[in-house]
């Protein structure tokens, strides 16, 4: 029950969707999401009234195709499903979504079920 947020720069509602197809895609194959648990929030900035910042750490030459990619998921997966997703998501971003691998910034925030409602204020893992 991955949730994913989605935040691009100057990325219009096609873009936006080709970007969440593509983290959606590759948490279906990598690390075995079921393909109807999808939620989503995609935000594209237009550079002015809201932007993204970025540098060059760690020696990655970003560019304004930047997209950040937060993932919040149950913990249980290992660095090496992991290291699939992260790898999956730049590769599907850049055939769905034109987005250079170096501009896709991925970080994943694992909890436990206890941290999870998905509707009707219950714990549905507990």
């Amino acid at each position: 029950m991955p949730f994913v947020r989605i935040d691009a720069l100057r990325a219009d509602a096609e873009r936006l969707d080709a970007l969440g197809r593509a983290v959606h895609d590759a948490l279906v194959e990598t690390i075995g999401i079921p393909p109807d648990d999808r939620f989503q929030v995609l935000v594209g900035h237009d550079g002015t009234n809201s932007t993204l910042r970025y540098d060059t750490y760690p020696g990655v030459h970003r560019d304004d195709g930047i997209v950040y990619v937060v993932i919040t998921m149950r913990s249980g997966r290992t660095p090496a499903q992991k290291q699939a997703l992260y790898r999956r998501i730049a590769e599907l971003a850049q055939q769905y979504a034109a987005t250079e691998p170096r501009n896709v910034f991925v970080t994943v925030t694992e909890n436990e079920s206890a941290d999870w409602s998905l509707g009707n204020g219950v714990a549905q893992y507990l």
